[in-house]
């Protein structure tokens, strides 16, 4: 046998072990609990129920009125399918604006693209309730990448 077929083989083993390979991406431990919830179905049937879900939207809604609403000297007005609190200061949302529940806030980004992004991530909001906040970060900071983001139109939210 020659030194090379040796290699060959080698090479092969060591493949299928896994050896030289990339490894995948690190998953959170945030991510593997989505996994891991996504995989009973009976807890997704029970926790997205809409008895379930839509409270806590309500909620979630509701505090981030109060937060906006104190924090943008009440600036409060309903654009484009979502309540929008104008004039916060930027260290209070993420990004150029952060929808929690029917609520976009935001210091200055209303146009109506970006307002028809947030309506998406309201409808998400709405759909998922309280459950939204760890999928959302389960599917990653890249905007690019997360299915969220993605379905709200990465375009109309200023992401290409």
């Amino acid at each position: 046998m020659t030194p090379r077929l040796v290699d060959d083989a080698a090479s092969r083993a060591a493949r299928s072990a896994g050896i030289g390979q990339p490894s995948p991406p690190h998953r959170g431990r945030l991510a593997q609990l989505v996994d891991w919830v996504g995989r009973r179905p009976a807890l997704r049937l029970v926790g997205l129920h809409p008895m379930i879900a839509r409270p806590g939207y309500w909620a979630a809604s509701g505090i981030a009125l109060i937060w906006g609403s104190v924090l943008g000297g009440f600036h409060v007005r309903r654009r484009g399918g979502v309540v929008v609190c104008a004039g916060l200061p930027r260290w209070a949302f993420g990004r150029g604006g952060t929808t929690i529940g029917a609520v976009y806030l935001t210091h200055a980004n209303t146009s109506p693209a970006v307002l028809a992004h947030e309506s998406v991530h309201r409808a998400q909001w709405r759909r998922y309730g309280v459950a939204f906040i760890p999928l959302y970060l389960a599917a990653g900071r890249d905007a690019r990448q997360n299915r969220f983001e993605i379905e709200a139109g990465l375009d109309l939210g200023g992401y290409r």
